[in-house]
């Protein structure tokens, strides 16, 4: 709430104000903006102030927090691998840890997370470490919803994530059952995803210990294609219209 209240400071004084149905400028009071105008238009513009970079993050995520704009992750990106980046680790992975805690919808961060952290090879292994795979082990000894529901947020669009750097932490939230069904949509997208990674036998295993409903869709089909050892819908054209008729 600090981080959104300086945000909405912030732009009032570059001379937009947020109104019932979206924002408004005072340059053009009649012309109503949408989100992801305002974040396209000054999101960007964060990194141009006068502040140090932790402050400048800080600012960014307040944004975030307002518009609520997929696009705000964008320009924190660009910052991070900037001339001046990178971006202080510790304020940008607590700002993405703290929105996925958050119970609030995370849409715009964890789609960052997966089109953006996660489908780039160089930066995934940092990016899902420091969202979950460090800390794994504490989320599944407290159990605080909070965690559990970051842990569900980051297993559930992780597909994209190397097999190799994703593996242990889904071998360890296999021991906690409030995270078997997220488990099983990040084994589900591993394969789907375009640049899902999984190694078909090791994820058969992890799938044969889920505690999950009989009628679970998708379950049989998953199955299946591992159990045939395909690695992905793309790279198998054709294994999963066969398993859906195989399971029907």
């Amino acid at each position: 709430m600090q981080a959104e209240e300086a945000a909405r400071r912030w732009l009032a004084d570059q001379g937009l104000r947020q109104v019932c149905d979206g924002w408004v400028s005072d340059e053009k009071p009649d012309a109503l903006l949408t989100a992801n105008q305002v974040a396209h238009s000054w999101a960007g513009d964060v990194f141009a102030e006068d502040l140090d970079a932790a402050d400048q993050v800080r600012l960014a995520f307040g944004l975030l927090d307002l518009p609520d704009d997929y696009w705000v992750t964008c320009e924190l990106r660009f910052a991070n691998e900037s001339a001046e980046g990178p971006l202080p680790a510790d304020v940008l992975w607590g700002g993405y840890r703290q929105r996925l805690e958050a119970d609030r919808d995370a849409e715009a961060v964890t789609y960052s997370l997966w089109v953006d952290w996660f489908e780039d090879h160089s930066t995934s292994a940092t990016a899902f470490a420091e969202v979950l795979g460090n800390d794994i082990d504490r989320v599944v000894a407290e159990r605080s919803e909070a965690l559990l529901r970051r842990a569900r947020r980051v297993l559930e669009c992780s597909g994209p994530v190397p097999w190799t750097v994703k593996d242990l932490t889904y071998r360890t939230a296999m021991r906690l059952p409030a995270l078997h069904s997220a488990v099983f949509c990040g084994l589900l997208a591993s394969f789907h995803d375009v640049y899902g990674d999984l190694e078909p036998a090791a994820a058969l295993a992890l799938l044969d210990q889920l505690d999950l409903p009989a009628n679970t869709q998708h379950l049989a089909e998953l199955g299946h294609v591992l159990a045939s050892g395909h690695k992905n819908h793309y790279r198998s054209p054709g294994a999963w219209d066969d398993a859906v008729r195989s399971c029907s």
